[in-house]
């Protein structure tokens, strides 16, 4: 059985949480996760990321029993498309809505596949015993400086320039979705976030709370925790998504209390 839990917090800086999240946790067997990041001014980054996930959400619901992954894959790709269309369109009739868009990272998984769909800087990691693994890749601009051998990784971290996408969702009329699928097993943790998190705590960290002993609600609240200990500068929104009970979620419904 698939377990969720999500968090979402202002952070110590920003007047307005421009993330988004919505989970499912039974669509006709699957778990849907989405989590959204907002940019643009005068409110526009909520509802853009407020439209993206009950865009995709709504075009989701009408997912047929047992579609192979490639239907998933095409299910959830069409459905960022659209939401993508439709952004795109709210934005154009509205001139103080111009050039606002959001990222997005969305999964559809049943207890065997994932599929995972995403636009901009928020991420799908894959953590299990073996360690943590990035799913997706980052549609930002020091990503690609990075790639091509300009700076190191541990310098996008603080690079001026690091919040510069290369694609977003609505800032463009068509996009280009990146999809992948994957199996996984029993005990793995999928976790979605906005760069709230994942711009300010390690790949490490991550690994060390997911993995570490307590529910899944107490982990998500202490990863919130983290990004807040190490400045809290954006907004802070994540979704966990577990393939059954990980071996500390067993010891800590075992004990009868957390531990």
């Amino acid at each position: 059985m698939i377990k969720t839990a999500s968090q979402t917090d202002i952070g110590r800086v920003r007047m307005v949480n421009e993330d988004r999240a919505i989970v499912q946790e039974n669509l006709n067997g699957f778990v849907l996760a989405i989590v959204a990041d907002g940019m643009g001014g005068h409110q526009a980054g909520d509802i853009a990321s407020q439209m993206a996930v009950d865009v995709i959400y709504s075009e989701l619901q009408a997912i047929p029993e047992s579609p192979s992954v490639e239907e998933r894959r095409t299910l959830l790709k069409s459905a960022v498309e659209l939401a993508n269309e439709r952004i795109f369109a709210f934005a154009a009739e509205r001139e103080s809505y111009h050039g606002m868009g959001t990222t997005v990272v969305a999964v559809l998984a049943d207890e065997n596949s994932v599929v995972v769909g995403h636009i901009g800087d928020s991420r799908a990691y894959q953590i299990n015993v073996q360690g943590i693994e990035q799913l997706t890749e980052d549609h930002s601009l020091v990503n690609e400086l990075v790639k091509s051998g300009q700076i190191t990784r541990e310098e996008a971290g603080n690079h001026p320039r690091r919040n510069v996408l290369t694609r977003a969702l609505g800032t463009e009329a068509t996009i280009e979705v990146d999809i992948r699928d994957l199996a996984w097993n029993q005990g793995d943790i999928l976790l979605l976030c906005s760069d709230g998190l994942s711009s300010l705590v390690s790949p490490d960290q991550l690994l060390a709370v997911v993995n570490g002993d307590g529910l899944m609600e107490s982990k998500a609240q202490r990863l919130v925790n983290e990004a807040l200990e190490a400045g809290g500068d954006d907004n802070i929104t994540l979704v966990l998504v577990s393939n059954g009970l990980s071996d500390s979620e067993k010891n800590a419904h075992f004990d009868g209390e957390e531990r």
